[in-house]
């Protein structure tokens, strides 16, 4: 016998569709905002879960004091209705609220200002409507327990799950963002429509006039609808004035990697993605060479001038700026040209010069639109050069390129006698803390990897790797030499650059900062010392290299699992544009893994306090305090892990962007099958033992991960990694969902009221996951690991399970 489908099902599927589509939107039109700086990440995150569970505190209580469900679910759905594409429309605008300079991050205290205060009607909204439809459902049960809450807590996740589907394999190529807000938005009403005309319940009826507000504003909707793609037009021009009011916006392009505007400033066309700058050109018509190009091409010559004979050669990113037309004027046989996003690449072919078109047409290269990470390891040639031309480790993504790992990975692809070449944005003698320790980082990361490295140049530094050290120099008549041998002819470059670029007081300078820095324990947090008038030779101080203390790896070494470098590269952009704020990111250099240890001693202490105080009360404090605690630490811990995961997935992939809505939906599939399978086979739920126990699990499972996610990563097979990863984040989701309802049903044995038990369960894992958003993401990955965040989590739910065996007691 088929069971019918429950009239309210539909209305709570939508819940979950929103919230995960909405989620996603905002994530996305905010990375741009935040030039795709994912220490982003979990503050968006945390006002997200923070703002949902101070609705569903607010649900619980308004639903107590209005028992009209019906009613207050009318509203709600409207009122979110024209609050998700409005909220869309102030994130563009966003940058117009603060006084900042153009083109200028927004800092730490920016981002979670603005985070928290715009996406808080949204949620609270959708906090709200989770309860009113436990609500609904518990009276049309007509249940006196906590079962309605499971109920809608698997409907909603199951609606997360159809949501970040529909999301990453159809509605994100179909539709713009302010589409996509209302799209969803009118499929949530026309549930809520339908639900109204087909159910009954005995505390309600809804009136005609309620049922008419429901069908005005889908007809709106609708109407407006077709209108909404100039209405983002206009929102992106908006957005653009902000950012860089001098430069006005040519055209805009969606990618499944990121949105790509193309901005022009007199004859000068700038590339960005995510809101981050790809490259700039001076367009296809400009005869002589500008900034760029010429900046291009010293970085293709000094570069090529560093291998006797380069044959082979692979180049990640760069070639739509210039490098590419450069290279190839050198007598190579072959250039593998990898680049991320053909989008990117075919909106750039009208405005990049003819020297790179022709370049690209050129048979001896190879373009490859694939992720550069992915290609150099899964490729089987071997190269005789590898040089990356990618921005500075400004995000995760980029960050990926500047690692211990990757180096490694370049390392195998090399020749025996292969060079490989990278380079970052510098300062005059590397002045400044931030730009000193990110560079010295880079090139001590290159130095554990590669026997001989050099480091050269002043606003832009250099770095020339290999294992044999008759390749790579910086002797300017040596370079030379191979340049005028090889007969190059171009415009941009000539052999006596190399003495404008390699200056030997200059080199000498930047290789005794890097070569000396980061070798005591504080080094990270004082900046390099002074340089000596005279710091000796290159050849002299390679020598005098190896008599030096040890590097300080855990602020020196730049890792997949301890982004150190993408953190030192926000550090100097936030330092160098917003110049009031420098402290915030210097404090979070102080973080210790000591600072685990009040998590353990005070929820101890508190409830060992409770007990002796329970003795001569009648309630029990302390098995409250030990079963919110447990809520609490459940919320943080499989946050924490979804953040560790989702930073390790980008990591090998790079391309969280694209992929975030399905991942998230991977994870509420587990949440709704936990959840399912605790409603279905527990029947004691309100069992302290039994919830101590899955305490317990969540920690062993996240100490599992901890110890394998390492070796995951490191798994050839990218097909492999994806199924990996995706039943590490679905088991996540799973041991949360198999919490929620036993944490319900405890907490409603001591507060007798099913509404306000499960608004504070749901309330308080939110707030959990808010708190574990933000340290995973903004403290703990980039300082002390992603590993340690796993290692955050199984400490958290470890404690909870102390401290629930101190306090449990036998009821009913």
């Amino acid at each position: 016998m088929v069971r019918k489908i429950p009239p309210q099902f539909l209305a709570i599927l939508m819940l979950g569709v929103v919230c995960q589509i909405g989620q996603v939107l905002f994530l996305r039109e905010l990375l741009m905002v935040f030039h795709g700086n994912e220490l982003s990440l979990g503050i968006i995150m945390s006002a997200w879960l923070v703002w949902i569970g101070v609705g569903s505190r607010f649900g619980a209580i308004l639903i107590k004091r209005v028992n009209r469900p019906l009613f207050l679910l009318t509203l709600n759905v409207v009122a979110a209705m024209v609050t998700l594409p409005v909220t869309i429309l102030l994130i563009r605008r966003l940058r117009g609220f603060f006084d900042i300079l153009p083109g200028a991050y927004l800092s730490l205290p920016d981002m979670t200002i603005s985070c928290f205060i715009l996406m808080a009607p949204l949620c609270v909204l959708l906090g709200v409507q989770f309860i009113i439809l436990s609500r609904i459902w518990r009276a049309r049960d007509g249940a006196i327990n906590t079962s309605s809450a499971g109920k809608t807590y698997i409907v909603e996740a199951i609606g997360s799950v159809v949501g970040g589907v529909l999301f990453t394999y159809l509605i994100v190529h179909h539709m713009d963002s302010l589409q996509s807000a209302v799209f969803v938005s009118m499929l949530m009403v026309a549930a809520v429509l339908l639900m109204t005309w087909k159910i009954r319940i005995d505390i309600e009826n809804l009136s005609f006039q309620f049922r008419l507000v429901l069908l005005i504003s889908l007809v709106l909707a609708t109407l407006v609808f077709p209108f909404l793609k100039q209405a983002d037009d206009w929102a992106y021009r908006t957005q653009w004035h902000y950012f860089i009011p001098q430069y006005q916006l040519v055209e805009t392009h969606q990618s499944k990697h990121g949105t790509i505007f193309v901005v022009q400033y007199e004859e000068q066309y700038s590339f960005f993605q995510s809101g981050h700058l790809v490259f700039t050109t001076a367009g296809s018509e400009v005869v002589i060479p500008g900034l760029e190009e010429q900046e291009a091409a010293e970085f293709a010559h000094l570069s090529m001038v560093q291998h006797k004979r380069p044959e082979r050669i692979l180049l990640i990113g760069g070639g739509l700026r210039g490098t590419l037309g450069e290279i190839i004027k050198h007598p190579v046989q072959r250039i593998d040209y990898i680049e991320l996003d053909n989008v990117l690449t075919e909106a750039a072919r009208p405005y990049i010069s003819p020297v790179t078109l022709e370049a690209l047409n050129d048979p001896r290269v190879y373009l490859v639109h694939t992720d550069g990470r992915l290609f150099v390891k899964s490729t089987k040639e071997k190269y005789d050069m590898i040089i990356v031309d990618v921005p500075d480790p400004a995000t995760a993504v980029l960050n990926r390129y500047y690692t211990e790992e990757f180096f490694f990975e370049v390392e195998d692809s090399l020749e025996s006698d292969g060079v490989f070449i990278i380079g970052t944005v510098s300062t005059v003698d590397l002045r400044g803390t931030p730009i000193a320790n990110r560079n010295t980082t880079v090139y001590h990361t290159l130095g554990s990897v590669f026997s001989h490295v050099l480091p050269a140049g002043e606003r832009f530094m250099y770095y020339f790797a290999t294992n044999d050290p008759e390749q790579i120099s910086l002797d300017v008549l040596t370079l030379q030499q191979r340049y005028s041998e090889r007969k190059i002819k171009t415009d941009s470059f000539s052999q006596h650059h190399y003495h404008t670029l390699l200056q030997e007081s200059q080199l000498q300078r930047v290789n005794w900062v890097v070569r000396n820095h980061g070798r005591h324990p504080d080094a990270h947090l004082e900046g390099p010392e002074v340089v000596p008038l005279s710091p000796g030779t290159i050849p002299d101080q390679e020598h005098s290299e190896k008599q030096l203390s040890p590097v300080e790896k855990n602020y020196f070494i730049n890792s997949d699992f301890k982004p150190i470098g993408y953190f030192y590269t926000v550090m100097f952009w936030d330092d160098q544009a917003r110049t009031g704020h420098p402290e915030t990111f210097k404090w979070l250099l102080h973080v210790k893994t000591w600072w685990i240890l009040p998590m353990i001693g005070l929820p101890l202490l508190i409830v060992l306090i409770l007990r002796l105080a329970s003795r001569h009360l009648r309630k029990n404090p302390d098995t409250k305090f030990a079963v919110l605690f447990a809520v609490f630490t459940t919320g943080l811990s499989t946050m924490t892990l979804q953040i560790a995961l989702l930073f390790s997935f980008q990591n090998i992939y790079g391309f969280v962007y694209e992929m975030v809505g399905l991942i998230v939906a991977i994870f509420m599939g587990g949440l709704a099958l936990g959840t399912f399978m605790t409603q279905r086979f527990v029947t004691n739920k309100a069992n302290l033992n039994i919830l101590a126990g899955v305490q317990l699990l969540i920690a062993s499972i996240a100490g599992l991960i901890a110890v394998v996610l390492p070796g995951i990563a490191s798994v050839q097979s990218s097909a492999v990694v994806f199924i990996l990863f995706s039943l590490l984040t679905f088991v996540a989701g799973l041991i949360n969902g198999v919490d929620f309802p036993l944490s319900v049903a405890c907490c409603n044995v001591l507060n007798q009221h099913v509404e306000k038990s499960t608004g504070s369960v749901y309330s308080l894992e939110l707030f959990g996951a808010c708190v574990g958003a933000g340290l995973a993401s903004v403290a703990v990955a980039p300082t002390l690991g992603i590993v340690a965040c796993c290692f955050l989590a199984c400490i958290a739910n470890g404690t909870a399970f102390v401290v629930l065996l101190i306090s449990r007691r036998i009821y009913a």
